[in-house]
């Protein structure tokens, strides 16, 4: 089993996403952040159905970071109500698993 864990956000403008990946990276509360184009979200807002472009954060990091890495992006991110998801990684190439805990401190 392993410490690391994945950590999804979204944003609503590449230059915020891209933003926040880099604050996270500097900060070491994540040893590497995905900025996926091209996503479509469809949610309910405020009693309405909502359509918007975003972009998705796909963000590495481990357990015990977690908690500085949502105080964080909250605190970067321009949403009301920012996504943070965060899924447990089961396995994966150790080596790459031993790469993300050395990325965070």
């Amino acid at each position: 089993m392993t410490d690391a864990v994945l950590v999804l956000s979204a944003a609503s403008t590449r230059e915020e996403a891209e933003r926040i990946a880099q604050a996270l990276v500097d900060e070491r509360l994540a040893a590497c952040v995905n900025v996926v184009p091209g996503v479509v979200s469809v949610y309910r807002w405020k009693g309405a159905v909502q359509k918007d472009d975003e972009l998705l954060l796909v963000i590495k990091t481990r357990s015990e970071a977690v908690e500085a890495l949502r105080a964080r992006l909250v605190a970067l991110h321009s949403y009301e109500l920012p996504e943070v998801v965060v899924l447990t990684i089961a396995g994966g190439h150790p080596p790459y698993l031993d790469w993300i805990a050395e990325g965070v401190r």
